[in-house]
């Protein structure tokens, strides 16, 4: 293409048919500016209208071989950026639905049901790893984390050292990790 002469719209429509990429550019450098502040005024969101101009010349170069168009150029592309914002602004209604759909259901309490259940599993898992311990570790671990007793106390009562105690509580933690580690991820 020669640059002496600038090109009709026609004429750019033809050459970027025939995948001519500087038509192209020259269709977007004539067109963005006047086209973005068309989208910004009916969106009022910089990057949403730069998204969407950015969308529309890349449709723009994607479907040059079956470009039809009726009318001129710039008719062509405003029609196009009208038609896209007004695929955001519907698109942005049914965001907004979703949206306040979702927190009335939250403010109605579905989740606490939800969490409740979670939270009866959990139970029921940790139940089952805890009784799932060797007998001795699983008396000291009872009585330091549902009787709070002191390692000494604990000490005390079985006749063992503190050193024993917090032994066999450590031991206790690792086993329960692992294996609630693995039942949190089956059961999942």
């Amino acid at each position: 293409m020669l640059l002496d002469t600038s090109p009709s719209d026609t004429e750019l429509i033809e050459l970027l048919k025939s995948d001519d990429a500087l038509a192209y550019t020259i269709i977007y450098n004539k067109y963005f500016d006047v086209l973005y502040l068309h989208a910004y005024q009916k969106l009022r969101d910089k990057e949403e209208a730069q998204d969407l101009l950015h969308e529309l010349f890349a449709q723009l170069w994607n479907k040059r071989n079956s470009l039809v168009i009726n009318s001129s150029l710039s008719g062509y592309l405003y029609t196009a950026v009208r038609n896209k914002v007004l695929d955001v602004i519907s698109h942005q209604e049914v965001e907004s639905k979703y949206i306040k759909s979702l927190q009335g259901y939250i403010e109605q309490g579905y989740c606490i049901t939800d969490h409740s259940i979670r939270e009866k599993q959990l139970s029921a898992l940790i139940e089952s790893g805890i009784a799932s311990l060797p007998t001795k570790m699983r008396e000291v671990f009872d009585l330091s984390r549902k009787e709070k007793l002191s390692h000494k106390e604990i000490a005390a009562q079985l006749n063992i050292s503190e050193q024993t105690v917090k032994k066999q509580i450590n031991n206790a933690l690792k086993i329960l990790r692992s294996k609630l580690g693995m039942m949190l991820f089956v059961s999942l």
